[in-house]
């Protein structure tokens, strides 16, 4: 099973999937950010495909040898499409979910995490883009709920699905 949960910046996708991790046995958390910290002299916005790129090498690998795997990353509906095509052989064992609290939820400090100018601004740009609410997968809002709700949401989805 191969799990990608998408939302934007502070939405509660890491903890969220840690959380599920926790709870679904063999499962490797794949942050695809953490493939940028190889090329930190290069600009985010130019390694993006080099970063979904590697995740989905990363992702095949788990997956064939057994693991479940959890994606958390902000998909646009390009990176949607480019990584559906990339794992089209496998697509019916994967779940798509977008964590989409309120605006106003989103752009305060949660947990440890202090937000910088930058990240509100790419918070607002997310959600004028629709990140936040794709065409894709099962939108969640989860403005009122705890990330271990959120996590036991998507749990209640994917037995559905099962």
């Amino acid at each position: 099973m191969i799990i990608f949960i998408n939302g934007s910046i502070n939405a509660g996708k890491s903890t969220v999937a840690e959380l599920l991790a926790e709870k679904i046995k063999d499962t490797a958390v794949v942050e695809v950010d953490r493939f940028h910290e190889f090329i930190p002299w290069m600009p985010i916005a130019e390694s993006v495909l080099i970063n979904l790129e590697n995740a989905v090498l990363v992702i095949r690998n788990f997956y064939k040898r057994g693991f479940n795997v959890i994606v958390p990353y902000p998909l646009s509906k390009r990176n949607y499409e480019y990584l559906m095509e990339e794992l089209n052989d496998i697509v019916e064992n994967i779940s798509i979910f977008t964590l989409s609290p309120d605006l106003e939820e989103v752009l305060k400090n949660r947990g440890k995490r202090e937000l910088t100018e930058v990240e509100k601004e790419r918070i607002k740009y997310h959600y004028s883009t629709g990140i936040n609410k794709p065409v894709f997968g099962r939108v969640i809002n989860n403005t009122k709920q705890t990330p271990a709700e959120t996590a036991e949401n998507i749990l209640d989805f994917i037995n559905l699905d099962n």
